[in-house]
């Protein structure tokens, strides 16, 4: 029976994976840093620990890990400014599921980047959980992020269902017991162990129905 969904947030309610690559490429080439194809693939799931000191260490920026944080969520908010871009059925899929059982989110995003985005979609209301992986111990696909959200839902890990859309993101919602739906990145699929150790996949948020969840 399952008791909650934790939705992780970026390419799954909003569609900003591109948005997180270009911001952090435009950083790197203007600060001389060594960018590469494989960067963004690298960094997704990272905590923002993790991605700072990955952009300092391998990327070569000069700044410390700090700074690169502050300068990428900067950019990040000017970019939501005139509204984050939200993926087609996102607030439908989310109301669907409100109606049924607690939601939470498990996100790799900063804590203020979470909050700007809930706040300007209007989603907010739906989520009585959210947990950024700058407040658990390791990032995806560690399955801190999704064990900390079952944690304050106060919800077995193995009765909540996990929506992922990248490669780490469905490692670590398995990682944590949970029952993983996910709806691939189109821009940065998941690879297919991933996708293989899924309990389901969708092609998009118009399928996640309760009885999906559930089934």
């Amino acid at each position: 029976m399952i008791g909650a969904v934790v939705f992780d947030l970026d390419g799954v309610l909003i569609d900003s994976e591109h948005v997180w690559d270009e911001v952090r490429e435009a950083l790197a080439r203007e600060r001389g840093g060594r960018w590469h194809p494989g960067a963004q693939r690298d960094m997704m799931g990272m905590s923002s620990t993790e991605w700072s000191s990955y952009m300092h260490e391998t990327i070569g920026l000069a700044e410390p890990p700090e700074e690169i944080n502050r300068l990428v969520v900067e950019r990040m908010l000017g970019r939501y400014a005139d509204g984050p871009p939200l993926i087609d059925g996102a607030v439908e899929a989310v109301e669907r599921l409100a109606a049924r059982r607690p939601l939470a989110i498990a996100s790799s995003s900063n804590r203020e980047l979470i909050d700007a985005v809930l706040a300007a979609t209007g989603l907010r209301r739906h989520f009585g959980v959210t947990v950024s992986s700058e407040e658990v111990a390791r990032g995806k696909p560690a399955p801190d992020v999704y064990l900390e959200a079952a944690r304050r839902l106060g919800v077995e890990p193995r009765h909540c269902a996990a929506i992922e859309d990248s490669h780490n993101g469905i490692r670590a919602a398995k990682a944590a017991g949970m029952r993983t739906i996910a709806i691939p990145n189109p821009r940065f699929p998941p690879g297919e162990e991933a996708l293989a150790a899924a309990d389901v996949v969708l092609a998009s948020l118009d399928e996640l129905t309760p009885a999906t969840v559930e089934a």
